[in-house]
């Protein structure tokens, strides 16, 4: 069964865990929606979905034709990523509130760790970073890419549109775009005489939707990719999240805190905040993209 951080966070009683979770998951919304899946060992080996079978109708007496599905065999390996906080143990024992003092330490590498993975989650690349996981730009089959033209273009809610539709089987659970892109989209919807709608989350944040769709908003979806002769372009995702569609990948137990304990080189305490992930694509139609998405 595939759970989200947020909900993983509830069936913990490490109050410091939870803490963590809570923090990571309030600073990314794709850690507030993507589910995890937990492994048993250091990598999955499974069959990407390409093309479904077909059916057809057959008079009586008719030879019938075999059809199945087409798949592509694809790995997804766990990383190992996370950081150590040191609490200073001279802090510990002149502070007033220790608590809070190991809290706001934490919290810091907590957010080191949600800005990495957000980071990979789109950007991954493992033929550059072997030590990092795919992310959805590499994932993203060719299919499945819808341009701006050959050297990009403003955004239009016609190409959004054909993105969308490019992502089968349901509505995609999120769009993912930089915050210039979002904006464009606004004028957007203002010029045509609305607004997107909008709404609060479980945080109590303030989310827009398109189309019923929610805005993800990422700052490591670049505003500078060169597409033909400009090199001011971005990219916009849509996805599904699922068991058979966009999911992560976890060892047994998630997202831990471990307290490492006292240093031999530094009055010091240390936690170390440490995630075995990965990121699978079960279903290629469940992703899309599109590319070349400028200023306007």
């Amino acid at each position: 069964m595939a759970l989200t951080l947020v909900e993983a966070a509830k069936l913990s009683n490490d109050t410091l865990l939870s803490g963590v979770i809570e923090t990571i998951a309030q600073e990314s919304p794709v850690l507030q929606r993507l589910p995890f899946i937990e492994i048993v060992g250091n990598g999955l080996t499974y069959n990407r979905e390409n093309a479904a079978p077909s059916a057809d109708f057959y008079d009586v007496g008719d030879d019938w034709d075999e059809s199945t599905p087409t798949f592509t065999q694809a790995t997804a390996t766990l990383r190992i990523l996370g950081g150590d906080a040191d609490v200073d143990n001279f802090l510990k024992s002149t502070r007033s509130n220790i608590q809070d003092l190991e809290a706001a330490v934490v919290q810091l590498k907590a957010r080191a760790v949600q800005s990495l993975f957000d980071d990979t989650f789109v950007n991954g690349d493992d033929s550059v970073d072997t030590k990092s996981f795919d992310g959805i730009d590499v994932l993203c089959a060719a299919g499945q890419a819808v341009s701006m033209g050959t050297n990009g273009g403003t955004l239009t809610l016609a190409k959004l549109d054909e993105m969308i539709d490019l992502v089968r089987g349901g509505k995609p659970d999120m769009l993912l775009m930089s915050r210039r892109t979002r904006r464009t989209l606004n004028e957007l919807a203002r010029s045509s005489g609305g607004f997107l709608e909008a709404d609060r989350d479980e945080f109590g944040q303030m989310l827009q939707f398109y189309d019923g769709i929610p805005i993800g908003i990422c700052d490591y979806i670049a505003d500078d990719k060169t597409v033909g002769t400009s090199d001011d372009c971005s990219t916009v995702y849509a996805m599904q999240f699922g068991e058979g569609a966009l999911s992560g990948l976890t060892a047994p137990g998630g997202l831990t805190v471990e307290r490492v304990g006292s240093l031999e080189a530094k009055d010091a305490s240390r936690i170390r905040v440490k995630w075995y992930a990965g990121l699978a694509l079960f279903n290629s139609v469940k992703l899309a993209k599109l590319t070349g998405v400028r200023a306007a």
